[in-house]
């Protein structure tokens, strides 16, 4: 039987499941996608149970046709989602989703740690609510005693997916170091607010590491899991290992992350108020970033595009690169939909679709808008002194021939490129598995 590493992939929309042979080739793969259920707010959260038994099952039914031995099992998923657990290791409270509203005051935390501008910095956590992981933390804590006093562990989803197959608690440099607010990046460790807060949290180590586990009889290393964005980063971090030249990816879906492994300066309070924050390497690096929501504004506005011209929801995959078009619009460099900061709802000024003449034109201003702030995002997390030389595109945005024109016209003396491999962040958990191939 071939010898595979296992990762699962876990995004906010799709669930995969791959194998990786020694080659690194993806010889099976599976996907599901699950309704969204409520949790004990009434608001939207994912199917926690309906996933983990998704999870499990897929790797007994590999197991049982005998075609594949799995070696080495790994996980990738989104951030800012907390598993906590009691001390028999049952899972407490519903997978809270990140974008639910948090009514709780978090001034007292942050007077107590120089004020939310020096906190953030420290830190390298926009001050963004509930995708600050460890602000879940400090609201569950506050506003759910009931559940609070059960906690004996906390985990975040990588690893709670780990702990499924290991039974072990355990924590990575990636997944503590997103945005989270519990990493102290000028001390590199945890921030001491957790130590104020009787907060104890695993010690991260490298993610290479992995425990040997018994699964359905049979023996597998179990990773511990890792951030889907940092674990992308990793197949172009290896492919450059001996490059000189410096590269940026984005990473885009969603969310649009644009991640520099190569800067050496220091998070600024300037940057941190323009989107910027850091992400780690599994083996404790920071990746300076810029995140924008703006794969959502895309998702919203096209919808409202296409309504206005009753046109298809998707209407906009049917539209030829007219480089010209995107030179005239780039040329005059206006704001039309969003002059200002983007609103709340992520909906543009549609009253300005009035001004133009077709679905096309309108489609290309707004991708226009999206491409300017993703170069602006670029630029923030430049050193000074910088090398760049290639632009790597990932995820859905890299099918979109207008954006990534706007940013040919945008970036002339870089090379905008794609990475070789899909399913970069599932490939970047499988690579760190490697050496357990052959045990």
């Amino acid at each position: 039987m071939k010898k595979v590493i296992a990762v699962f992939d876990i995004g906010k929309t799709n669930k995969k499941i791959f194998l990786f042979d020694k080659g690194f080739n993806v010889v099976y793969t599976n996907s599901i996608r699950f309704e969204e259920v409520e949790d004990d707010d009434n608001d939207p959260c994912d199917d926690i149970e309906s996933i983990e038994s998704w999870i499990q099952t897929e790797i007994k039914t590999i197991q049982k046709q005998n075609e594949y031995t799995i070696k080495a099992i790994n996980f990738s998923t989104h951030g800012a989602s907390l598993v906590y657990l009691d001390k028999d290791g049952n899972r407490i409270t519903p997978l809270y989703n990140y974008l639910k509203p948090l009514e709780i005051d978090f001034n007292p935390l942050y007077d107590n740690n120089g004020g939310v501008e020096e906190f953030s910095r420290q830190t390298a956590s926009p001050a963004y609510g509930m995708l600050n992981s460890g602000l879940q933390m400090y609201w569950l804590k506050n506003s759910k005693p009931h559940f609070w006093k059960q906690v004996d562990a906390i985990l975040h989803y990588p690893q709670y997916l780990s702990y499924l197959f290991s039974k072990k608690p355990t924590s990575d440099f990636t997944s503590v170091g997103a945005h989270t607010a519990i990493w102290n990046y000028d001390a590199m460790q945890y921030h001491n607010w957790l130590t104020d807060e009787g907060i104890k949290l695993p010690e991260p180590k490298p993610g290479k590491n992995a425990a040997l586990s018994v699964v359905n009889g049979k023996e597998i290393y179990i990773g511990k899991g890792l951030h889907d964005s940092s674990s992308s980063l990793i197949p172009l971090l290896e492919s450059h290992e001996n490059s000189d030249s410096e590269f940026v990816l984005l990473s885009t879906g969603t969310w649009i992350i644009c991640m520099n492994p190569f800067s050496k300066e220091t998070l600024t309070a300037n940057q941190l108020k323009n989107d910027c924050l850091c992400f780690m390497t599994p083996d404790k690096k920071q990746i300076k970033s810029s995140m924008q929501f703006l794969g959502r504004v895309h998702e919203l506005n096209a919808i409202a595009l296409s309504k206005y011209f009753n046109v298809g929801k998707s209407h906009f995959l049917e539209l030829n690169l007219n480089k010209n078009l995107c030179a005239n619009i780039l040329a005059e460099s206006k704001a039309t939909f969003f002059p200002n900061e983007i609103a709340s709802d992520f909906i543009g000024d549609l009253d300005q679709l009035n001004n133009f003449e077709s679905y096309e034109h309108a489609y290309y201003q707004l991708i226009f808008e999206i491409s300017q702030r993703v170069h602006q995002g670029i630029e923030r997390i430049l050193d000074a002194d910088n090398n760049l030389k290639d632009v790597y595109i990932s995820g859905g945005f890299n099918r979109n021939d207008i954006f990534v024109e706007y940013l040919t016209q945008m970036m002339p003396e870089q090379k905008i490129q794609f990475p070789s491999g899909k399913n970069a962040s599932a490939l970047g958990a499988a690579m760190l598995m490697k050496d357990y191939l052959n045990q």
